[in-house]
């Protein structure tokens, strides 16, 4: 992306939100469209956001926290422009040790926490003819993961939500596409064993884990004025792993 002088004479600033966004990918994400000149709101269970952009408490399993976050976001940026739901949670176990719950509760927060955020923010992007909602998926939704059928589930999902959208919303201008992270340097990961990281490395072409920033610079292209005409597109940000499926 171009430094944010020109790309403020390229792209109008817009009113932004980052769902999940207090760490990881989501922060990076805020930051940078920070960088870019958009006015940002960072929603998280906490509402703790760093100086320059602005923390909004949104806890998305909760449809009138969503409504509340969301107006709190409208009175300070003015109407949501660009959406990006990043947020979600895992709760790792093999399928003969998963009761309801662990499944149904990651569910909710990775896949009808987005349909409950894209619910909210669609009016005003129908009525201004224009918008951008970008989900954060995963190549576990594509290449599926011992342990990770809950969270697997919820990230393929996001998938049918936003290809289904981009039909939908693709004639009022609204564009709708996935980003699917591989492996990222995030305090999650940090929490691997040190084996579990080489591991993991062996079987990624390009041999290391991504930054969160590489992920945050595919979704700024999505947010901008050059991802115009791409709508209802699955862009893999995983150095390879995913290839083939």
């Amino acid at each position: 992306m171009t430094n944010t002088h020109e790309a403020n004479e390229q792209t109008p600033s817009r009113s932004v939100v980052v769902t999940g966004g207090s760490r990881g990918i989501g922060l990076a994400t805020a930051q940078g469209l920070a960088r870019e000149g958009h006015k940002v709101a960072v929603f998280s269970r906490s509402g703790e956001a760093p100086a320059g952009l602005l923390g909004v408490a949104c806890d998305v399993r909760d449809a009138e926290s969503v409504k509340k976050a969301l107006q709190v976001a409208t009175d300070a940026n003015g109407p949501i422009e660009v959406l990006v739901a990043n947020a979600g949670v895992t709760d790792d176990k093999l399928l003969l040790r998963m009761d309801e719950d662990s499944f149904t509760d990651v569910l909710d927060t990775n896949l009808v926490g987005a349909y409950r955020l894209v619910k909210e923010t669609v009016g005003p992007m129908l009525r201004a003819r224009g918008g951008r909602i970008i989900f954060v998926s995963s190549v576990v939704a594509y290449a599926g993961s011992p342990g990770q059928a809950n969270y697997a589930a919820s990230k393929a999902g996001l998938v049918g939500l936003a290809r289904s959208l981009a039909r939908e919303l693709g004639p009022r201008g609204i564009t709708c596409n996935v980003v699917a992270p591989g492996f990222v340097e995030t305090d999650m990961t940090a929490e691997l064993t040190e084996e579990r990281r080489d591991d993991i490395r062996k079987s990624v072409p390009l041999a290391r884990f991504a930054e969160a920033s590489e992920v945050a610079s595919v979704i700024g292209f999505l947010a901008s004025d050059q991802a115009s005409y791409v709508t209802g597109a699955v862009i893999p940000v995983d150095g390879g792993l995913g290839m083939g499926h």
